[in-house]
């Protein structure tokens, strides 16, 4: 499989399939493909363990499969949100966490899994609840990042410390916690909450400029007042 992303801020992944490769994605993510390529709705591997990953993590309860027959195939997969899509490669050695409704599409060797957090304050005040997805085995894997997508490669031990939703994804070396905000005025004044999302290295971490609930409530204060 080879592939191609294009477009901003509505970005689509163009891929190339050989007779015989297979892809699976998220119900609805197939935005056009060639003829020759044909679909199978089906419940994704794991069983009702997979099923019960799959609804909890937010994605829909089926995924559609799809496999280039006859010759070379094309698919395209959209993301459901303005921002950027990621690609990353899946190994025994390189498993990822993301935020829940990431998935796009992959290769039929990835797996998605549950991820919880290490404590429940991570889950309840992180932003980002507490189950994530794990997405293991082998093959790439396209996740959908709101806004734009910003990475960095942290050190053993080096932290960084960001508003609630920016988390998008990270190696599964890293961990996600988070840190109370300090002082009454920070908290009652400085308008970021009472809690930041802290994740700390060693590993690569990709975090997102809009995240969507932010996306919402900037259009919600453009509202008409009644």
């Amino acid at each position: 499989m080879t592939y191609q992303i294009i477009g901003a801020p509505f970005p689509v992944v163009i891929c190339e399939l050989t007779t015989g490769e297979s892809m699976s994605c998220q119900a609805g993510a197939m935005a056009w493909m060639t003829q020759n390529v044909r679909m199978k709705t089906n419940a994704g591997g794991g069983g009702l363990g997979g099923i019960f990953s799959r609804v909890m993590t937010g994605e829909s309860l089926f995924q559609n499969r799809y496999t280039a027959e006859g010759g070379v195939g094309n698919i395209a997969f959209r993301a459901e949100t303005p921002g950027e899509i990621i690609a990353v490669e899946i190994s025994a050695c390189n498993s990822i966490i993301a935020q829940k409704g990431a998935f796009i599409a992959s290769e039929i060797g990835v797996n998605i899994e549950i991820a919880l957090q290490k404590s429940l304050g991570a889950g309840f005040f992180s932003g980002e609840g507490f189950i994530l997805q794990r997405f293991t085995g082998n093959g790439v894997v396209f996740l959908g990042i709101d806004g734009t997508v910003v990475d960095y490669t942290l050190d053993v031990g080096e932290t960084m410390v960001m508003d609630t939703g920016t988390f998008a994804a990270a190696e599964s070396t890293v961990s996600v916690d988070v840190e109370a905000i300090q002082g009454l005025g920070n908290v009652f004044a400085g308008g970021e909450g009472l809690f930041n999302t802290k994740v700390i290295g060693p590993g690569k971490i990709w975090l997102q400029t809009m995240p969507l609930s932010s996306l919402a409530q900037s259009i919600l204060k453009l509202a008409p007042k009644r």
